[in-house]
């Protein structure tokens, strides 16, 4: 996949009123006052802003994204309200820019599926999780893999579907990453996109303390 276009197409997105979500993974997420609360590919920053308010002052949030003009937009948002325990981080999601074992709760919205190496998505989301700490990502796969006239297709990628993997290949990339106990909080019925069917879900987990015992 071609990630400069992507790039490109959501910094255009940024001054339109085009959703790009697939889901509503902070509605699961909770985030208690002072935790510290990050969200993958956050855009305008609208979720991360409302995180920040729910952890209060001694909290904070990350929003972390690839396009400069959604962190543009989101930091404007940021200063005008005067969001204050807020930062917005250029980064690739394969190589997270937020030290170890810094989150209590991550969110994301249809953004893991546009990643290259996807694995190295759930490494670092394993990595920069707290002990204890939990995941709430709301994404898409297919019940096929995707055909390669549909990778770069720009419509396809704008609909979130065109770096899909199946449901299978999804979970296994979790679990390879050290997440065990899998939740799977909602799933859309299979719905047609091209030439295969796809289905959006949202799926939560813990990164667990290993027993030394």
């Amino acid at each position: 996949m071609d990630t400069s276009n992507i790039q490109i197409r959501y910094s255009e997105l940024a001054e339109t009123t085009c959703c790009l979500s697939c889901g509503g993974a902070i509605n699961y997420s909770k985030p208690q006052l002072g935790e510290v609360c990050v969200d993958l590919g956050s855009g305008r920053g609208t979720d991360v802003l409302r995180m920040a308010e729910d952890v209060g002052p001694t909290g904070f949030a990350y929003g972390v994204d690839i396009s400069d003009g959604m962190l543009q937009k989101a930091q404007k948002q940021a200063e005008k309200l005067g969001v204050e325990n807020v930062k917005f981080v250029k980064s690739e999601l394969e190589k997270i820019a937020l030290p170890n074992a810094c989150a209590d709760v991550l969110i994301s919205n249809c953004t893991i599926n546009h990643a290259t190496d996807k694995q190295a998505v759930w490494n670092e989301i394993y990595r920069i999780l707290k002990f204890g700490g939990r995941f709430v990502v709301s994404d898409i796969y297919a019940l096929a893999p995707v055909p390669d006239e549909y990778k770069n297709d720009p419509q396809a990628v704008a609909e979130c579907w065109a770096g899909s993997v199946t449901k299978d290949v999804y979970m296994q990339q979790l679990r390879n990453a050290g997440f065990k106990n899998i939740q799977i909080l909602e799933e859309s019925a299979p719905y047609d996109k091209g030439k295969i069917q796809v289905s959006s879900f949202t799926i939560a987990g813990r990164k667990e303390r290993c027993c030394s015992c």
